[in-house]
């Protein structure tokens, strides 16, 4: 019987063949040709051992061979999708490098300082304004509310500038605009909410009339503007339809990104448009012009919509009024706060002309969609028990002028801190207002009020991207020269560090600073020249214009005090006949009266060796006069205090 294998099926015994015995005929030829060779099984080749190395050398290298082609294969294969890869990485083939066109870029403020962001861009024949910011002053600015760029480069090339381009709304890109309109009138392109808020502060500069300059523009539409075709791309920033530019010129693409973070999930669900981003990507572009704000800022900026878990959590455990202060302009900050008021059954008093402004037109464009019955008045809050009130105000930056500096040092009309209030702060400090935010916190404090600020890690998000969507946003444009722009001198330097990484070559990298004009073609981009650049003071109370020299003996007043001096000189004696001293922040009142013990007796024993001729000329009297006082000030107090003079000879 069979033994079964492993397949249940009975083994085959295997048995030899047996073959016919071949007729005389045929056997006789066989023997004649193979006479010694052996009878062989069919197909089974010769056990020569000769002939089985050979065949198995043989079949071997055939499969050497076919291996060896295989691998070339696959190499090639990696090759080819290789270049494939790195050539779409860099698309600056489709550059047109025998091009003669060249387009310069100069900014006028934003390099080498936060905000006050403003930019030229010019052919030959045509230029455009890329925004007309604002900054904020530093401490020793005594009087001065805001800076606004230096416009005399502008007045040098106003023939050749076809309008104002506005990338979004921020004060730090639009506050300057009445100033400039004040002096130059160009078309004036933008979003809705952009022309929106500077249309109101048109208002209050009583420039209604020059509304008609005003032009918006519709998104994923180029329209031309001179020798330049510009397309407003939608982005993520902290403040509502924000977009960077695609600008087509004869040189070459050119994409300003604006401010921008990559947001996947905005409050109003509009995502930055990273398709259209990658469009131009392929299409070769010459220039990318990048926000560096946070450039040393690693991972991701967070999204605005953490902020509304942490607004949830604060508003359901107050049990008083809930009083949030941020940025004017951030109205989905707004958006939300208001949101979860209304969701804990609060009313809302909008408090400071430019929040409410900013919200009423949001509303009014349909930007956002607000119950009008939930909103009172400033006088209206004492009418409601404080745990049915919401307060939005200005002042997160500690603004002295502000609602939220009025009310917590006693000195707003309606609305008094008290010890049952929660504060939200939903904003970071400007760099230079550190000291201003310092100041309203601590007195918030000292009235007792609850304050909700950086201690609370999600109340306030930033709208700049970190390293990761910088990166992004150079790996989707993938441009061949690159000017990092917005940020001080080091935000600008860390993001040029980011761009290497991500391809971009060095010697393809500037590091600009206002007034700088560089000139770009698909060839090649270098520095040309400095123009006029700098900062004009702006008293915003008074809505004019400071000097220099007036914000400077302001600051020498505030450093080093005054000195006055009325002086009364008997010419033939060299004597003096009369003198009133007055010094202001120079001594202490202890030291005054000796101080100007020592000044008199310095200036008597200087005039009696006096020359005749410098007694003679009153300016040259004054000028010796003054200077000496100086020095002995500067030996005794080493300082330099203001000193006027009135000199009388007789």
């Amino acid at each position: 019987m069979n033994e079964p294998n492993q397949n249940n099926e009975p083994k085959k015994r295997f048995f030899r063949p047996k073959f016919k015995k071949p007729d005389s005929q045929h056997t006789e030829t066989t023997k004649e040709a193979q006479p010694t060779q052996k009878r062989q099984w069919p197909n089974k080749k010769p056990h020569s051992q000769s002939q089985t190395h050979s065949g198995a050398r043989e079949v071997q290298g055939s499969n050497e061979r076919g291996n060896l082609a295989f691998h070339k294969d696959l190499k090639k294969g990696v090759e080819t999708n290789t270049r494939i890869q790195k050539n779409s990485l860099n698309p600056h083939n489709k550059l047109d490098l025998n091009t003669k066109a060249k387009v310069r870029i100069t900014p006028l403020g934003g390099l080498g300082e936060i905000g006050g962001n403003m930019m030229v861009m010019e052919t030959e024949n045509s230029a455009i304004i890329i925004d007309v910011g604002m900054s904020f002053p530093e401490e020793n600015m005594h009087g001065v509310d805001i800076l606004i760029p230096d416009f005399s480069y502008l007045q040098t090339i106003k023939d050749k500038i076809a309008g104002v381009v506005i990338t979004h709304a921020h004060e730090d890109h639009i506050g300057a605009v009445p100033y400039l309109f004040k002096e130059l009138q160009f078309p004036l392109y933008g979003t809705p909410l952009a022309l929106g808020m500077i249309g109101n502060k048109f208002d209050e500069h009583g420039l209604k009339k020059f509304r008609s300059y005003f032009r918006v523009v519709q998104k994923r539409q180029p329209i031309q503007i001179g020798d330049f075709e510009i397309e407003w791309i939608h982005i993520t920033h902290s403040i509502i339809d924000s977009s960077a530019l695609a600008i087509k010129t004869e040189a070459g693409l050119i994409i300003h990104t604006g401010d921008f973070k990559i947001d996947h999930t905005p409050i109003d669900n509009l995502p930055t448009d990273l398709h259209r981003l990658a469009h131009y990507g392929e299409q070769g572009v010459m220039l990318l012009l990048s926000d560096s704000t946070n450039s040393h800022k690693t991972g991701c900026t967070q999204s605005e919509a953490v902020v509304g878990p942490t607004f949830d959590a604060l508003f359901k455990n107050a049990s008083g009024r809930v009083i949030m202060s941020t940025f004017s302009s951030n109205i989905h900050r707004v958006y939300q706060a208001i949101t979860y008021g209304i969701k804990y059954n609060r009313k809302v008093s909008v408090i400071g002309r430019s929040m409410e402004k900013n919200i009423d037109i949001a509303r009014e464009l349909g930007y956002i969609n607000l119950p009008s019955n939930i909103f009172i008045e400033a006088h209206e809050i004492e009418k409601y028990p404080d745990n049915e009130v919401l307060i939005v105000t200005t002042g997160s930056q500690g603004e002295t002028m502000s609602a939220l500096y009025r009310m917590a040092t006693d000195e707003h009309r309606h609305v008094k801190i008290k010890p049952s209030d929660l504060i939200i702060l939903s904003a970071k400090a400007i760099p230079g207002n550190e000291g201003s935010v310092s100041a309203v916190l601590n007195f918030l404090m000292k009235a007792g009020a609850s304050v909700a600020y950086q201690d609370f890690s999600e109340i306030h998000v930033s709208g700049h991207a970190a390293q990761e969507e910088q990166k992004l946003m150079l790996r989707l444009i993938k441009p061949k020269f690159f000017l990092p722009v917005h940020g001080e001198y080091n935000h600008v330097a860390k993001h040029k560090d980011t761009a290497i990484k991500c391809g971009v070559l060095e010697k393809n990298i500037y590091l600009m600073e206002d007034g700088d004009q560089i000139e770009v073609n698909p060839s090649y981009m270098r520095k040309v020249r400095n123009v006029k650049s700098g900062k004009i003071f702006i008293d915003n109370q008074a809505n004019k214009e400071i000097d220099n020299l007036t914000v400077q003996d302001r600051n020498d007043l505030a450093q080093s005090g005054m000195v006055s001096i009325v002086l009364f000189i008997n010419k033939n004696e060299q004597k003096i006949r009369s003198l009133e001293l007055q010094t202001i922040g120079v001594v202490s009142t202890k030291e005054q009266k000796e101080t100007h013990k020592e000044i008199e007796g310095t200036l008597e024993m200087a005039i009696r060796s006096m020359k005749k001729e410098t007694l003679n000329d009153k300016k040259l009297l004054e000028n010796e006069v003054r200077n000496l006082i100086r020095k002995f000030l500067f030996k005794k107090i080493k300082k330099y205090p203001i000193i006027l003079t009135h000199i009388f000879t007789a």
